[in-house]
């Protein structure tokens, strides 16, 4: 079985495959820890799913924070007992990168655009709401182009609180009109109704740049929640990410237990 783990800003997501199978999957805080902590997370998670340590095989990661991932690849070698795979460029990730400078792309998006191509071809944009949100397109080939970056939902929503001492903090629920008849309504319908005609927009140019209209794909822990108010995408695949980590990992002849 492969263990894979896509490190964000916010929150890391593990997850377990049986072959080409999803079977479990974590959403946890991203928090520095050491390389015994992050051991004894991982072997917790496992026994919660009654899952013994000898049944993984391999490991790949994707991270967006450096500083946590020394400790993650010693952790899962030292407790798990396997090799853990770091996404890169320079990986075969059986597409082209197009970016002006490939380094420079987050392994998340590289990770979402691979597993992408595999399930819905080229071209493709893919939207990805986490800590930022992500816009990465692919075009035919398939090439990986680039993108546009915005806030994401959080963190618009914690730059707002933090700068007004009279707003109240709100959850992520749609108002039943854009216009809000009171304050917290008013903040419901600016973040859901706002990020998604964000999003509609930065489509809509990027359909414009290349010519054609292409498939609209929502990934990462808050799509659903935007999703639905878009005119644009078409589909929510929340562990999108975690397949194309799999597919990297089998492209690219990890070593094995």
């Amino acid at each position: 079985m492969l263990l894979v783990i896509d490190v964000g800003n916010t929150n890391t997501t593990v997850g377990v495959f049986d072959g080409p199978r999803l079977i479990h999957q974590w959403r946890l805080m991203s928090e520095r820890h050491t390389a015994d902590e992050v051991g004894i997370y991982l072997l917790n998670l496992l026994r919660t799913v009654d899952l013994a340590v000898d049944a993984i095989d391999g490991a790949i990661l994707a991270s967006v924070v450096p500083p946590l991932d020394a400790a993650l690849t010693e952790g899962i070698d030292r407790y798990l007992g396997v090799s853990c795979l770091k996404v890169s460029s320079a990986l075969d990730l059986g597409i082209s990168i197009g970016y002006g400078a490939p380094q420079e792309v987050g392994a998340d998006r590289l990770v979402d655009a691979v597993a992408g191509v595999a399930r819905y071809g080229s071209p493709l944009v893919i939207v990805d709401f986490g800590t930022a949100i992500t816009l990465n397109v692919i075009d035919s080939g398939p090439v990986y182009l680039g993108g546009a970056i915005a806030p994401g939902l959080m963190t618009s929503m914690e730059a707002l609180f933090g700068r007004t001492a009279k707003l109240p903090k709100v959850g992520l629920e749609a108002p039943s009109s854009v216009i809000g008849r009171t304050t917290i309504e008013s903040i419901q319908a600016g973040i859901l109704y706002g990020n998604a005609g964000l999003v509609d927009s930065l489509v809509r140019r990027i359909w414009k740049e290349l010519g054609r209209v292409t498939p609209v794909i929502a990934t990462g822990g808050l799509a659903s929640a935007v999703a639905v108010h878009s005119e644009t995408i078409e589909a929510v695949d929340p562990w999108l990410t975690l397949e194309g980590l799999r597919l990297i990992y089998e492209r690219n002849g990890a070593c094995r237990r």
